[in-house]
């Protein structure tokens, strides 16, 4: 059975396991090493507050070589002050020391309740237990998966293989995330590996566009984490010839990404806190990009039309409110929606649509909102999903 676990490529290993944070005894402390070293870059919340693990790795990122990644799950360690910076310093030398390494060799990042003071003691003994437990397994891999996750009820995971200067080369991610997502980078963690050799500027582009067009169209509550992070460590050990300019082989690697970006983007969604089934908004004829996406946007966002996707009703007025609401540019007169391939609005009038096959294409696992302003030539779209009784549930519940 093939490897789909961010140990798929080659140089990587990993481990996940409980040292204590969470209460529940769920995972909560994963590991990731390459013992060759990697090319890493990353990206993080532009929330104006930042936990300090973001902190921490902001200034670790530049760092070449990178070797490893520390990330807890269950404390945020947000709005911690002096100490909680302080823990996060002390969680990379622990893992340097057990490791060998530099401090600054160390990526951190940490996910869940915003306020507490980490349990610093508890982690790092789960720090020297993980790294004894490090292995290239899948089921290492999955460990670390599993041990990122909140109120997340499964493992997003996605791999994938393809042919770069006649080498095969993998790009493998987990991500969590299942709520507290709608920032302008929009993922919560999540850690990418790849055996590409890629310089470490064109690795970083490739990443800021694959998450521009995947993680960053996702929107589930329309809320900022503190402490979202993406990152991606490369290892250079598929040996194809290394990546340096924008060619051919650069394009097809960024391509992937955005593809692996996307798919992890979609699982994320269909695990969003209480989801049942997510949408995609397409909103064309835009008279500019920003207002495309602005527009997609509002309507993945607007609660009345999560609301309305919850109970598959096909209430375009919803639709049409807010994208009449979020400011850009339109014509009413030439607004169109379609649900699926079905007009349901056309040219600023309601169209005389089947209403029960519209709810069916609606209360399926997916489904798309195609919305044409009809004033100018651009396009964007943004993947939402549906708000449902169990998302209130989970969120009056989640601090204790």
């Amino acid at each position: 059975m093939p490897n789909k676990t961010i140990t798929a490529p080659k140089g990587f290993t990993a481990a996940g396991l409980h040292c204590g944070v969470k209460q529940s005894g769920k995972p909560d402390l994963a590991l990731l090493y390459c013992p060759t070293g990697a090319k890493a870059a990353a990206v993080f919340t532009t929330n104006a507050i930042q936990s300090a693990g973001v902190i921490i790795c902001k200034k670790h990122i530049v760092t070449s070589p990178i070797y490893t990644a520390i990330i807890n799950s269950g404390n945020a360690n947000a709005c911690t002050g002096a100490k909680g910076l302080a823990a996060a310093k002390v969680m990379c030398s622990k893992v340097a020391k057990e490791l060998d390494l530099e401090t600054e060799q160390v990526l951190i990042a940490s996910t869940g309740i915003i306020g507490q003071q980490l349990p610093i003691t508890k982690i790092t003994a789960g720090i020297t237990n993980a790294a004894k437990l490090l292995r290239d397994s899948q089921t290492a891999g999955l460990n670390f998966a599993k041990a990122i996750m909140t109120t997340d009820t499964k493992a997003k995971q996605a791999v994938r293989t393809f042919d770069l200067y006649g080498k095969t080369v993998t790009i493998a991610g987990t991500a969590k995330g299942a709520g507290m997502i709608g920032p302008n980078m929009a993922t919560t963690i999540c850690v990418i590996t790849t055996d590409a050799a890629i310089s470490k500027p064109l690795l970083g582009k490739a990443l800021k566009n694959a998450i521009g067009l995947s993680l960053n169209r996702l929107t589930v509550d329309g809320h900022q984490s503190t402490n979202d992070t993406a990152m991606i460590l490369a290892s250079g050990l598929a040996k194809n010839k290394t990546i340096t300019k924008q060619d051919a082989a650069y394009r097809k690697f960024s391509a992937v990404l955005s593809d692996l970006c996307n798919n992890l983007g979609k699982q994320m969604a269909l695990d969003a806190e209480g989801a049942t089934r997510m949408f995609k908004v397409v909103v064309k004829g835009a008279a500019r990009k920003g207002d495309a996406l602005k527009a997609a946007r509002a309507v993945a966002d607007y609660d009345l039309v999560k609301c309305a996707v919850h109970g598959a009703d096909p209430n375009w007025g919803r639709i049409v409110v807010a994208v009449g609401s979020c400011g850009v540019t339109l014509d009413p007169a030439t607004l169109c929606v379609e649900i699926g391939d079905i007009f349901v609005f056309r040219n600023g009038k309601p169209t005389n649509f089947d209403a029960k096959r519209v709810s069916r294409i609606i209360a399926k696992k997916e489904h798309t909102i195609t919305v044409n302003l009809n004033v100018g030539k651009h396009q964007d779209f943004c993947y939402g999903c549906d708000l449902s009784r169990e998302y209130i549930t989970i969120n009056a519940d989640y601090h204790t």
